[in-house]
């Protein structure tokens, strides 16, 4: 830094704090202008200083898996942009990509400017959003190239669930589309024969706990899923992610591809980081509270999991964050547990989980950890370095982490807009006291502070 830029007074300093990114860790004050970050170095001045000695600077963490409003057969999930991303700024998060999910026979474009208009004015951290793709029809994928130019360079692909199941032939058309357009493609990769196969034999049975929603979808159906459709983007070359990875099986077919060349990366979550599939098996109808999809594991998968994030097999940490209340939205299931609504929240305690459970257990570097919650997530989602870094230029999304704090987890503590959490009496030490979003002050020791609409929707460009 020069020293007329040593000399300039900021807007903001934060001053004598850990910064943290994903290649080093180092003490400098950051200096502020606008929404930017405009100096690192030492001894800055500032209109205003915030003191953050003793704690750790983090880019504002990115969850690029959320589904807020989302629409569940008769229910939908219970956060709204609103208390949604409210959760997510407490928990030092200030990007979230949702989703688009066209209604039938509407058009992508019109379905992406819709869900924009949904999440503007209400969004208090800034948001993209993938485009859900439900069929491979030439009058669907024209409107690929277009979604590109409005910021929306992902798609998302499911091989599973009636209404979003894509054939193999049609999951290659995509990809070839999605690839020429210079988009990446997100694939939900679960083998929808053996979910069916397996559901029609409870059914049959009369088998109809919660359990059994994990049973009916064993660990190979994934792997395979996974397998296949990193076979299929082998061959055209797209650049493929797969979403929220559960188990061994999977973390280790997404290994051997990248070892082949395939242009791929993976997303786990904390519950099948942290959780395992005894859950499920609670007494009475409390299992439901934990049925996501895919369902959570075994603890062999959790090792498995946590060892791919150190390894690199993984990319990122997302969260699924789909909330349901266990009264009145889990509990239509309660009498089959293919009624339940599937998700689990998340999106508030994402960050403190994997410091508490990866970094200060030895399983994650602090560089690592913000590789995986930040960092990454900007480089393959087209949001760096605008987005996931500490370096001058960037948005002054900023998180400031005492890694002393203790706080255990209970529904009382954090802001989502659900009856519960499934991380209840989790015993952290590390955890968020201020959240900053472009150079705003949004969340102080646990209280909002920010407003709905302070987020604004990002256009991306395409994959780093």
């Amino acid at each position: 830094m020069d020293s007329l830029q040593r000399t300039d007074l900021f807007d903001l300093v934060i001053r004598g704090g850990k910064l943290v990114t994903a290649t080093r860790t180092y003490h400098s004050d950051i200096g502020i202008r606008g929404e930017k970050i405009a100096a690192i170095g030492p001894d800055l001045e500032g209109a205003r200083v915030v003191e953050a000695r003793g704690l750790l600077i983090l880019p504002g963490a990115i969850d690029p898996h959320v589904h807020l409003e989302m629409p569940v057969g008769e229910t939908h999930s219970s956060d709204d942009w609103f208390t949604g991303t409210r959760a997510a700024a407490c928990g030092g998060t200030t990007t979230v990509i949702d989703f688009v999910e066209p209604g039938l026979g509407e058009g992508l474009e019109h379905a992406l400017a819709k869900r924009r208009e949904r999440g503007q004015g209400r969004a208090a951290v800034d948001f993209g959003l993938h485009m859900t793709l439900v069929n491979d029809k030439a009058e669907t994928l024209q409107e690929v190239p277009g979604l590109l130019e409005e910021g929306c360079t992902s798609f998302k692909t499911y091989l599973t669930y009636e209404g979003f199941r894509l054939s193999d032939s049609a999951f290659l058309h995509v990809l070839c589309v999605v690839k020429e357009a210079g988009g990446t493609l997100l694939v939900h990769a679960e083998n929808d024969t053996i979910i069916a196969h397996l559901q029609r034999r409870f059914r049959a049975e009369k088998k109809t706990a919660p359990k059994y929603h994990a049973l009916s979808r064993p660990p190979i159906a994934e792997a395979e899923a996974i397998q296949r459709s990193l076979a299929l983007a082998e061959v055209t070359g797209a650049r493929l992610y797969v979403v929220h990875i559960s188990t061994a099986l999977g973390a280790d077919a997404l290994h051997s591809a990248r070892q082949r060349g395939v242009n791929a990366s993976g997303e786990t979550c904390p519950q099948y980081l942290l959780l395992t599939d005894k859950e499920l098996s609670r007494p009475g109808f409390a299992g439901a509270k934990y049925v996501c999809s895919p369902p959570l594991r075994s603890l062999m998968d959790n090792e498995r999991l946590w060892k791919g994030l150190a390894d690199d097999d993984l990319q990122t940490v997302g969260t699924d964050h789909c909330p349901f209340n266990y009264k009145g939205q889990k509990d239509l299931g309660r009498d089959n547990y293919e009624k339940i609504p599937s998700g689990l929240p998340g999106i508030e305690s994402r960050l403190s989980l994997l410091y508490q459970y990866g970094v200060r257990m030895g399983r994650l570097s602090l560089e690592r950890w913000v590789e995986v919650c930040s960092t990454n997530p900007a480089k393959i989602f087209g949001l760096y370095p605008r987005k996931g870094s500490l370096e001058p230029g960037a948005d002054a999304d900023m998180v400031l982490f005492d890694p002393n704090k203790k706080v255990t987890l209970s529904r009382s503590l954090l802001h989502e807009q659900v009856d519960y959490t499934p991380y209840k009496g989790f015993e952290l030490q590390g955890y968020p006291v201020m959240t900053f979003l472009r150079g705003k002050l949004i969340v102080k020791n646990g209280e909002f502070t920010g407003a709905a609409g302070d987020g604004k929707y990002l256009v991306r460009g395409c994959s780093g």
